[in-house]
């Protein structure tokens, strides 16, 4: 067993604010108590959010956590420790998952921008085998948020989808699950001129450029319009009558839905095997690893909303 230290470094925050502003780099942060359903997981790459940025900023207080607070949902690493009731999962596994099982819901206080991390079991999957840690860091919230949303709206073989926004972190997984898994008869989606091609790579029949087009003056219409982008008011008149319009931000238009992501290692079991086999990809930006001590530069390009797929903190141990 690894000897586990008292101590790690963690980026912490004590008050809402801009992230520049509030959020620091500290080696004395205590490595967080195991409940007796969780393991302790020795990070080695964390997948950043946009919800970290809106967490820290203040944007859902009357759910959160208490201070201070390690930010971070998305984590790969290897068990270290285990609490008495872990059933499955044992010292050395290397492991992915989103330790927060309820995104807005009171989230834990320590999350995943740390050495270490104490997450329950259930919510947690092995590491495909053939993903680095960094690819699997990249995967969590937004293959969760993807493949909870498909679900939700109970996309089946055979029906149509387009996807607004197929280009970011929840997008680029919405094309790959429904074309891969689901069995989509047609995928379209929209992004910016110059990520048409990652569009088609990743298994778009139609990439639209909405920088030239608006995707509602298409001539087809859906059976599920996936909305990842926040543009709910044009979403439904994409939508064929008695289609459906599932929204993961911004304001809702009847009849379109939204939701937040429920964490569950189950459905990241389920889903390592197109990962396994080369069907699903992870997608992270080009530019889109930051070493621990950017992590600040990685949030703020986040933050710039131009992110093709993710943006991933890697490596988070410094070898001493």
């Amino acid at each position: 067993m690894e000897n586990v230290p008292c101590t790690m470094k963690a980026w912490i925050y004590g008050q809402h604010g801009k992230p520049e502003d509030v959020l620091k780099l500290k080696s004395d942060v205590v490595v967080p108590e195991l409940k007796e359903d969780q393991v302790l997981v020795k990070v080695m790459a964390s997948g950043l959010n946009p919800v970290d940025n809106k967490r820290m900023l203040g944007i859902f207080v009357q759910a959160e956590c208490p201070f201070p607070t390690v930010p971070g949902y998305d984590v790969a690493g290897v068990v270290v420790k285990v609490g008495s009731q872990v059933k499955n999962l044992k010292v050395g596994d290397e492991v992915y998952g989103n330790i927060h099982e309820k995104a807005l819901d009171h989230p834990k206080q320590y999350g995943t921008l740390a050495e270490y991390t104490a997450v329950e079991e259930r919510l947690l999957a092995p590491k495909p085998k053939n993903l680095s840690f960094t690819e699997a860091a990249s995967l969590p919230v937004a293959i969760g948020t993807a493949y909870e949303g498909l679900q939700r709206c109970e996309f089946t073989a055979g029906q149509s989808i387009l996807v607004l926004g197929g280009a970011g972190g929840v997008g680029s997984m919405v094309i790959q699950l429904a074309k891969h898994v689901f069995g989509a008869s047609r995928v379209v989606a929209t992004a910016s001129t110059g990520k048409l091609e990652l569009l088609r790579n990743l298994g778009a029949d139609l990439a639209v450029d909405y920088t030239k087009e608006n995707f509602e003056d298409l001539p087809e219409k859906f059976d599920v319009v996936y909305d990842c982008v926040g543009q709910c008011e044009r979403a439904v008149k994409a939508m064929k009558e008695g289609g459906k319009v599932v929204i993961v931000i911004g304001a809702v238009t009847v009849p379109a839905f939204v939701f937040i992501v429920t964490s569950n290692g189950a459905d990241l079991e389920k889903l390592n095997p197109y990962l396994e086999s080369g069907k699903v990809k992870a997608v992270i930006d080009p530019n889109g690893i930051y070493p621990f001590s950017l992590t600040l530069e990685g949030l703020a390009y986040v933050d710039t909303g131009r992110v093709a797929g993710k943006v991933v903190i890697y490596p988070i141990q410094q070898d001493n």
